[in-house]
């Protein structure tokens, strides 16, 4: 089938190779003309054949408004949007509202994969209906990875996002634990070397995951992290969760801890934040704070 693809960064130039791998077609739009397929969204719409289908992958807030704003004036009734970047969920229903008093379809779609996508395929979170879904199936299968699992119709508009938002919370939580053991090692006399610690638990333990991989990655590019400040930014989706579980009543110590220790990695240089930082530096590829002078 045939997608519109608008924002080619480190996750969209990677997903719109991997579609095409799939053997789709994919017509890309990015403000760097270096990246793009075409020159506007208006050369993008224009290329595609009804009912289309547009993805949108743009920052999350007012980026993405933008676009759906301007793609609500050139696509028809029956053509899709779906939004995959890390948009809030209370976002999606505005957008969906929005396009469907124009005739327009709306799908939410939260993506896990990072930089490593292309390899690995991307884990899916989408919501809306059914009918809207099953236009955009293709390009869900082409995504994600190989095998039973790795993508999942969440429910209505929004559940994709909102889906992805709780992901990422217990993602934060999870960092934080293994920031957590791995300063603890780092302190006492005893333990003299660390990342085999690490390295050891990715066989045969219950906390071996992915995560354990990357930090093992980024301890193996630099084994004491001194190349790091101790400082991670928050990128939403931790104080979403926090607030919606606020709204609805649900404890989350730990996610809520993670989250409050990300803001005191700003005050001070934290041992914990350079592990934090290194991991989302290798899932992600976020940037990280080097100290002067290294």
């Amino acid at each position: 089938m045939e997608l519109g693809l608008v924002g080619l960064g480190k996750m969209g130039g990677n997903m719109r190779e991997r579609i095409r791998r799939a053997g789709h077609t994919v017509i890309g739009y990015d403000r760097n003309p270096d990246l793009a397929d075409v020159p506007s969204l208006e050369a993008l719409v224009g290329k595609l054949k009804g009912p289309r289908v547009v993805w949108v992958m743009v920052p999350a807030g007012a980026a993405t408004q933008a676009t759906i704003d301007e793609l609500g004036e050139l696509l028809q009734p029956g053509d899709i949007v779906v939004d995959g970047g890390n948009s809030r969920w209370t976002d999606d229903e505005k957008h969906a509202e929005e396009l469907k008093a124009k005739g327009i379809g709306f799908v939410d779609c939260g993506v896990s994969g990072g930089v490593w996508g292309l390899q690995n395929g991307y884990a899916l979170m989408y919501g809306g209906d059914k009918d809207d879904v099953a236009k955009v199936q293709p390009i869900f299968d082409a995504l994600k990875p190989e095998g039973d699992f790795g993508s999942v119709h969440a429910g209505k508009v929004g559940a994709g996002h909102f889906a992805k938002m709780v992901h990422n919370g217990i993602e934060y939580a999870m960092m934080q634990a293994y920031a957590e053991g791995w300063e603890l090692l780092e302190k006492v006399d005893s333990v003299t070397d660390v990342r085999e610690v690490f390295r050891s638990w990715q066989e045969g333990t219950v906390i071996r995951s992915w995560l354990l991989d990357l930090a093992v990655n980024a301890l193996d590019d630099d084994e004491h992290l001194e190349k790091l400040r101790g400082f991670a930014q928050d990128s939403g989706e931790g104080r979403w969760t926090v607030e919606a579980a606020i709204d609805n009543a649900v404890p989350l110590p730990a996610i809520t801890a993670s989250l409050f220790a990300r803001f005191a990695s700003r005050q001070d240089d934290s041992p914990q934040m350079k592990m934090i930082a290194a991991l989302r530096n290798q899932f992600g590829g976020h940037a990280v704070e080097s100290k002067s002078g290294q």
